[in-house]
């Protein structure tokens, strides 16, 4: 076996052992990703639901805290309104006492929901980090699939290269190339010999017509001199 036959096996068998290698990894982050998307979409739910719930404790929040400013308020004008006579003074005052019992249990929500709103607040901190990070995590399998598989293609190409160039026989090339020159030269040697074969066979009345022809030709080119010459001393 030739040099160039053994490194073109050694390139096929690393271009096989390549492909090998990257087959599996080539699964598993498709896989992966696969994974990974599918608890993004599920931290992204999550992230929904928990604003949601946010949202909600906030307006929760918010009103709770306008009622407990309106009970107060009532109780205020209730006790106006007895000052004024326009009410009986412990009518007033029990009526305001319930009025300040509401505000009082209107602040004990808003503090709950309070809360939640802060409690919320950190679970949406949480779940955004996270869905960051899987979508960092995702977009880094993405592009790392994206370089297995180009080095696949490259290993397959190789791989059909080195086979293809594996087959070769050389040798045996060269042998037929050297059969195409000696035919070549036969075949320029050939041509030769039947153009001597032709010149040797003319007739002694092609060789007399030859001559002459060539005569006629001299003496014309010496007619049209002398005319020339003629025509000159005129």
């Amino acid at each position: 076996m030739g040099i160039f036959s053994r490194l073109f096996n050694v390139g096929k068998a690393e271009a096989h052992a390549a492909i090998d290698k990257l087959e599996d990894p080539i699964k598993m982050t498709e896989q992966g990703i696969r994974d990974l998307k599918k608890d993004l979409d599920k931290s992204l739910q999550a992230l929904a639901e928990v604003k949601a719930l946010a949202i909600r404790s906030k307006r929760e929040l918010n009103e709770q805290k306008s009622m407990g400013q309106n009970y107060e308020q009532k109780a205020i004008l209730l006790l106006q309104k007895a000052e004024k006579g326009d009410l009986d003074v412990a009518e007033a005052e029990r009526l305001a006492t319930e009025a300040l019992a509401r505000k009082e249990e209107a602040i004990a929500n808003a503090a709950r929901a309070q809360e939640e709103v802060n409690r919320f607040d950190q679970n949406i901190s949480q779940l955004d980090a996270n869905v960051k990070k899987l979508k960092s995590t995702i977009s880094r399998y993405e592009n790392e699939l994206r370089t297995l598989k180009a080095r696949a293609r490259v290993s397959s190409a190789t791989q059909k290269i080195n086979k293809q160039l594996s087959g070769i026989d050389s040798s045996g090339t060269v042998s037929m190339l050297e059969k195409m020159k000696d035919k070549v030269a036969q075949q320029e040697a050939m041509a030769e010999a039947y153009g001597e074969i032709s010149v040797e066979n003319k007739s002694l009345d092609d060789e007399i017509d030859a001559t002459l022809n060539e005569t006629n030709v001299k003496a014309s080119n010496a007619l049209e001199e002398l005319k020339a010459k003629m025509k000159n001393k005129e």
